[in-house]
């Protein structure tokens, strides 16, 4: 059986039913959130996760409080049925495409939520992301990327929640080719040492949205970037593309970002933006880098667990650490505020910032 709900969609982009996605075992596609309260408390983020060629679905919730990110992890078989849309306890639920939609967790081990986000204008795209390794894909996709408000509620052992007023964050999508699954033991010839650079601020301001993200390489020179502004309302043609610079600084012994100042050439948006650390998200509890629930690795028919980590007791320098979200408090040059996250990846050598080794810290 190869048919499925989705062929009843116009969804396809291959001769074949939507079952099958091209011919990249590691094509995937995947739904993220992120929110948090107008002083950046109460952070939270869901991912989900759907690989046809792998036939496995899986799916992340956690949020943050009192300095523990609680993290419930779920992964299932996919059957070949890609509008499924929920991996055990975790679903998301288009409400109205690219505005309106609905994440559910139902009661696992002391957890539970029913979030609903709204977006505050038309959604951004990214330019395609496309990076090789010699002659492999190593990265390959698109993304659209929009701001917007929460209303609902999350309970962590007993205590429920509402989500405060005023409640805001991020989801994009993005589908394509990335690594996911099990790795490949066969190393390309003549590839070079691992080394990655990743910037991405979704930020909120009173009057709209302002996006930037940057993929350098070793020395600092872009490979993919953009910014891009839309104000409240904003409809797909009227979201303004321009370029942005920042300047960066890690807290010392970690590859975390402390602070940072961005340049912006947009019309429409601040020219310079401060950012504010006031919290910190481990990326491992979405799957990036984590060591046992990464993207698109087969657990069985079924599997969910909770996994609870204490901020305070990572080790900066472990590479399931590195990939962090810290929610901040933004001001522009004019003294407006706003708020949302800086999230940061570097693996390897990064001249700009005197990174030298795979995973040497800022001095």
């Amino acid at each position: 059986m190869v048919l499925s709900r989705g062929d009843d969609y116009p969804l396809h982009q291959t001769p074949e039913p939507v079952a099958y996605a091209g011919t990249d075992r590691n094509f995937y596609d995947r739904y993220f959130f992120n929110g948090y309260a107008p002083d950046g408390s109460g952070f939270f983020a869901v991912a989900l996760g759907i690989y046809p060629h792998l036939d496995v679905i899986d799916a992340h919730f956690n949020v943050v409080r009192d300095g523990i990110q609680h993290c419930i992890h779920a992964s299932a078989e996919l059957g070949m049925e890609r509008m499924a849309m929920a991996a055990g306890p975790i679903s998301v639920e288009i409400i109205e495409a690219l505005n309106i939609l609905r994440i559910r967790l139902e009661p696992f081990e002391g957890m539970a939520a029913d979030i609903t986000f709204t977006g505050r204008a038309f959604p951004i795209e990214e330019p395609r992301f496309t990076h090789r390794i010699g002659p492999r894909a190593f990265m390959d996709y698109t993304r659209l990327t929009q701001n917007g408000g929460y209303s609902g509620w999350i309970e962590v052992d007993g205590d429920r929640r509402d989500l405060a007023a005023g409640t805001l964050g991020t989801r994009d999508r993005s589908w394509g080719v990335r690594p996911i699954g099990a790795r490949d033991p066969q190393p390309t010839p003549g590839a070079p040492a691992p080394g990655f650079f990743w910037q991405w601020t979704p930020i909120n301001l009173p009057t709209g949205s302002l996006f930037f993200h940057v993929n350098n390489d070793e020395h600092g020179r872009p490979w993919n970037t953009r910014a891009a502004w839309a104000r409240e309302g904003a409809s797909a043609e009227e979201i303004a593309e321009g370029h942005g610079s920042m300047r960066t600084r890690l807290e010392p012994g970690t590859r975390w970002p402390s602070g940072g100042t961005l340049s912006l050439a947009l019309p429409g948006a601040p020219e310079q933006i401060t950012f504010e650390p006031l919290g910190r998200f481990q990326m491992r509890g979405l799957g990036y880098t984590h060591p046992e629930w990464g993207h698109g690795m087969y657990h069985g028919p079924m599997r969910v667990e909770r996994e609870d980590i204490s901020l305070d007791e990572v080790d900066p320098l472990s590479p399931e650490n590195l990939h962090v979200q810290l929610p901040v408090r933004v001001t522009t040059g004019n003294g407006a505020e706003g708020i949302g996250v800086f999230e940061q990846l570097i693996i390897g050598p990064f001249a700009p910032l005197g990174l030298e080794e795979l995973l040497d810290g800022s001095a």
